[in-house]
């Protein structure tokens, strides 16, 4: 129920007619609209009126004693709210288009030129190179810059910034505006970019031969506000894409570099298909003397979860290796540290030490709970290294054996994790390709570089599974190089 002092107080004209269409009483705001109180001409032609070149659209209440209150809304005003409704809507659809914080700040300055001012700068947050800087003139294309600037030469940018409410156009003096922003502006408005949390930055608009008025500033700041979130998500998103690149790079497999006496080729497939980093690792180590330590290893599970632990265990083992090399030595401290640790995750691993021989490369294996390694001769045989031993993580002491083999030139030794031999396919798709067929497969591959083993052993298994399922694969393939005649 509407009382009279609420209606007489309201900002819209409204006035009341009796039976005989006379006006019986009408608010203020009618008043000075209609200042004789009389009605206009058109008045019961329609819902919409004309009064003074302006169009109001007319929207009645009857009383019980038969009177009528009627609202008048400016049509001119409600049209303009109405396209700055869909504006606003266009330019948030827009705005979204990018999580790239420099293209998004592009976005914001063109839309902002097009619609709000003849020219727009969005600033953002500095950074050690200055503050990214986006200028836009009205018709022309959005320009893109780190640029040290003095933030306290205009009023207000400072405080915007800093996420703090703009102040109105007309305390900014435009003939005192520093070169940088700009020259020959009538009218200037400063008003922050709000983000999430933290402001996304500051958003200067300014006009040439105008004032901005009051409603067109707080339009402003409603486009700034959907500006800033949006800003403010391409820069989280970036940040966040950054950090996971930066961890993922950490968990993959290294690139491994090339040596003069030993050839080493490594492959790594996720189980996932979006999936980059997963539970089986394989590391290289340079050691005195040419030697190298290699470490190849499964941990139990998959997805993210394993990933970080295979991240532990490689810097365990980066560790260790500075102060012991001994096989033994090195997966006990290894079980211990998984152990001590609130994970209940264990591994299985095989290391091995190689080192270059007159006959070609002398390999010691040692196995922690892992499938035992494959030597494949020159000549297309294949044998199993005589290596076994418990499980890393599990129990408070592990039982491991060490074996020795030398390599010839043009022999390999592979070392390969379970997503290998337990990968299921085949023509019915739930068979596993298994140890019996890998090692037949690897009679074929007498004398191969390390590349191409390591390459056709994955390319085996990535037949087999299709687009099946399957678990992590690793494979690491090394191999004493031919010797090149003088």
């Amino acid at each position: 129920m509407v009382t009279v002092s609420s209606w007489l107080r309201s900002p819209c004209p409204a006035l009341v007619v009796d039976t005989s269409g006379a006006v019986h009483g009408m608010n203020d705001a009618a008043r000075s609209l209609l200042p004789n109180d009389v009605l206009p001409h058109d008045w019961r032609h329609g819902e919409s009126v004309h009064v003074a070149e302006r169009t109001f659209a007319a929207h009645r209440v009857d009383h019980e004693d038969g009177s009528i209150t009627w609202w008048l809304l400016d049509e001119t005003e409600l049209l303009l709210e109405r396209e700055r409704a869909a504006l606003l809507a266009q330019m948030s659809s827009d705005l979204m288009t990018s999580l790239n914080p420099e293209r998004c700040m592009t976005v914001v300055a063109g839309l902002a030129a097009a619609h709000l001012a003849d020219e727009v700068l969005v600033i953002a947050p500095p950074s050690a190179d200055g503050h990214p800087v986006t200028r836009c003139r009205r018709g022309e294309e959005p320009t893109y810059e780190l640029r040290h600037v003095d933030v306290e030469e205009v009023i207000g940018l400072s405080e915007a910034l800093r996420g703090f409410p703009p102040v109105p156009s007309r305390w900014i003096d435009p003939s005192a505006a520093p070169e940088w922003l700009a020259d020959d502006v009538a009218s200037i408005v400063v008003t922050p970019l709000p983000g999430h949390g933290v402001p996304a930055g500051a958003l200067i608009l300014m006009r040439r031969s105008e004032q901005f008025t009051e409603d067109e500033e707080a339009f402003a700041r409603l486009f700034a506000s959907r500006a800033g979130v949006a800003i403010s998500a391409a820069s989280l998103f970036t940040q966040q894409a950054v950090i996971t690149e930066r961890l993922t790079r950490d968990l993959l497999p290294p690139a491994l570099r090339r040596y003069a006496h030993v050839e080493l080729a490594g492959r790594y497939r996720a189980s996932g298909a979006t999936e980059r980093v997963g539970g089986d690792f394989y590391d290289v180590h340079e050691l005195p003397d040419d030697r190298l330590f290699v470490v190849l290893g499964d941990v139990c599970g998959k997805g993210l979860d394993a990933a970080a632990q295979t991240g532990k265990v490689r810097t365990a083992v980066h560790a260790l290796l500075q102060v012991v090399t001994d096989h033994d030595q090195v997966l006990h401290a290894l079980n211990q540290a998984l152990l001590t640790t609130d994970e209940s995750r264990f591994i299985t691993t095989v290391v091995g030490t190689v080192t270059p021989v007159e006959e070609g490369l002398h390999v010691r294996l040692t196995s922690g709970g892992h499938l035992p390694p494959l030597i494949v001769r020159a000549n297309g045989e294949v044998e199993v290294a005589a290596t076994k031993g418990t499980l890393v993580g599990i129990l408070e002491s592990i039982i491991t054996a060490t074996d020795e083999v030398v390599l010839a030139p043009g022999d390999s030794c592979l070392l390969y994790t379970d997503g290998i031999t337990e990968a299921h396919g085949g023509p019915l798709g739930d068979e596993e390709f298994g140890e019996e067929r890998l090692r037949r497969a690897l009679k074929d591959c007498g004398g191969m570089p390390a590349e191409a083993l390591a390459e056709h052993v994955h390319m085996l298994a990535a037949q087999w599974v299709g687009e099946g399922a399957h678990d992590d694969m690793a494979v690491l393939a090394i191999t004493a190089p031919r010797k090149r005649s003088a």
